[in-house]
């Protein structure tokens, strides 16, 4: 619980509201591995004669509790990461695995001075190494996600800055498409003029020079006689 609660607090710093439901989706996950993993257990060591306390027997029982638990913890915690997109997918079994490791090595070695039976009094060591275990893997886990979603969080400010880059190149590319375009027509549009004009020049310096050919000398004698006089 120590665990959780270290989590939901990193997590809630870093993913906001999502954070809220995960104390209560984790205790409802360990109540459902719990009530899964306590028939199996007890089945196994009534009518298979499973020991505890004993190799292979105490290996088996805590592989087969881990794995259900595993199991039941990872599908809780993807059913809400897999609302945010800034969350890997794989952290759910990693924090799983990190979990079990922490727990276990802190048991083992600590082993000779756990108390076992429950007592609130001569087991607050036991409690200790609980506490511990889970202030260590909730600090451990928190941080390993806030790290992946600061890098997460530049990977996308640096995807969201080359499409932005990308689309002001490509506005920019089609701006001077455009323009060259409008240049071009422009161009194309007073060689149509001049073209017009010079034409219009040669059809009336052509219909001017047939009117000299055909009244140019009459008027030539007409001014020539006008000098005369």
């Amino acid at each position: 619980m120590t665990l959780f609660g270290v989590q939901e607090s990193l997590l809630e710093f870093r993913l906001g509201y999502l954070g809220r439901y995960w104390f209560l989706a984790i205790s409802a996950s360990l109540l459902i591995g719990f009530l899964l993993s306590a028939p199996i257990t007890i089945t196994l060591i009534i009518k298979f004669a499973v020991d505890p306390f004993t190799f292979p027997g105490n290996v088996i029982l805590c592989a087969l509790t881990a794995v259900i638990f595993g199991v039941i913890l990872s599908l809780a915690q993807w059913l809400i990461l897999r609302q945010s997109e800034m969350t890997p997918r794989v952290f759910a079994p990693i924090n799983t695995v990190i979990g079990i490791l922490i727990y276990f090595l802190l048991v083992w070695l600590n082993e000779g001075t756990l108390e076992w039976s429950g007592n609130p009094i001569n087991g607050w060591k036991t409690a200790l190494v609980f506490l511990a275990g889970g202030v260590i893997t909730g600090a451990a886990t928190g941080k390993a996600l806030d790290f992946y979603c600061e890098r997460v969080e530049q990977r996308l400010i640096q995807l969201e800055r080359d499409r932005v880059e990308r689309e002001t190149r490509d506005r920019e590319r089609i701006e001077r498409a455009r323009q060259e375009r409008e240049n071009l027509e422009r161009e194309n549009l007073e060689r149509e003029i001049l073209e017009r004009k010079r034409i219009s020049r040669e059809i009336a310096l052509e219909e001017e020079r047939k009117w000299y050919e055909e009244h140019g000398d009459d008027d030539f004698d007409y001014e020539e006689d006008d000098d005369e006089e």
